[in-house]
């Protein structure tokens, strides 16, 4: 089993902790990990976007002057793209984005790209977060843990002291461990859990 340095608040390291392999020693399966963020993505679009073609905008068909001898273009109605108020060439419609993903392929997704970031030690335990909510008390923790790229914090439950506190911190987010997902973990530099939220992330993905 896998062993980390568990942290305080002040960066210094107060024991160690080990990791459950079957959730932090997985191979890495890039095709995989690409294949769920790109159906995750893809299901967080509304696909709600509508603009009118020729054949739905106001107006009629009528000619609107004719053929020859006028020295104007020839138009055969005032719906067409070319005229102001007309209709959109190839108009987008409403539409479902969604991909389907094995449920099963999601959790060992996961797995693969919590075990990449443990291998690239960019994964960093604390024993706890435990701040006023004040963004100054977060960047004092960020700056003793070395955080100096972008960090997600990951907690078991909510708290609202480290969510306050890290609101108008550009590079740091807060998350609880049963909404991390594989993008969540991909997209950050740095992934901070505390042992609470280890513990929770072992019992949901060991099996």
């Amino acid at each position: 089993m896998a062993t980390v340095k568990v942290y305080n608040q002040n960066g210094e390291a107060t024991g160690s902790l080990k990791l459950n392999d079957k959730v932090f020693g997985v191979e890495y399966n890039e095709p995989l990990i690409h294949e769920v963020i790109v159906a995750q993505l893809a299901n967080a679009r509304q696909g709600t976007k509508s603009a009118l073609t020729r054949s739905e905008v106001r107006g009629h068909a009528k000619k609107p002057w004719r053929q020859k001898h006028t020295g104007r273009a020839r138009h055969g109605s005032t719906k067409g793209p070319q005229w102001r108020g007309g209709g959109i060439v190839f108009a987008p419609k409403p539409r479902d984005f969604s991909k389907k993903v094995n449920k099963e392929a999601k959790r060992v997704a996961f797995r693969s790209a919590i075990s990449a970031k443990l291998k690239d030690k960019n994964l960093v335990v604390v024993d706890e977060l435990t701040v006023e909510p004040k963004t100054k008390a977060m960047v004092k923790v960020m700056d003793a843990l070395k955080l100096d790229k972008t960090a997600l914090f990951v907690t078991n439950g909510q708290n609202e002291n480290v969510i306050r506190a890290t609101g108008n911190i550009p590079n740091a987010d807060v998350v609880t461990s049963d909404l991390l997902n594989v993008y969540d973990v991909v997209v950050c530099d740095k992934l901070v859990l505390t042992k609470d939220a280890v513990k929770s992330i072992e019992e949901a993905y060991k099996e």
